[in-house]
């Protein structure tokens, strides 16, 4: 039996592999297509077999190269982000994108111990700018700015 050398990569190379190999299985039936034509396949067949040998390179270097052991799990940093997240998606309908946007990124850096409001505002603020330009102006994804609530 191989030796765990370094916990850390070597647990999140198995979460990688199986999160690969869980694509490649779900994307099976769907048609691959080419680079220039990419089918319903195409990306999650492409992204899955990059995860999964991302996987496998960090879980073998679990087991050659010694590293940190896993540390304490960070309850109350996750549970603020999934939060923040669930907000983001419960605020977008009513709120809009930018509003959204900004209390996802604000909450967020909320987790960190070192949190500082204006560095955060102002990556919110540039992060909004940065999605509206990319998404509803350059994609054209139907997204309001503002919602309905204002």
């Amino acid at each position: 039996m191989p030796v765990i050398r370094s916990p850390k990569d070597f647990w999140a190379g198995l979460i990688y592999l199986a999160v690969g190999l869980f694509a490649l299985y779900v994307a099976q039936d769907y048609a691959m297509g080419s680079a220039v034509r990419m089918g319903p396949g195409y990306f999650p067949k492409v992204l899955g077999s990059l995860l999964a040998l991302i996987g496998l390179i960090a879980l073998v270097r679990g087991l050659l190269r010694p590293g940190e052991a896993i540390g304490r799990l960070a309850w109350r940093e996750t549970l603020i982000v999934l939060g923040a997240t669930m907000l983001f998606g419960l605020l977008l309908r009513g709120g809009g994108l930018v509003l959204s946007l900004v209390v996802l990124v604000v909450a967020s850096a909320y987790a960190s111990r070192r949190f500082k409001l204006k560095p955060a505002v102002l990556l919110a603020a540039g992060l909004a700018a940065f999605c509206v330009l990319v998404f509803i102006k350059g994609l054209g994804i139907p997204l309001a700015l503002l919602g309905r609530w204002f």
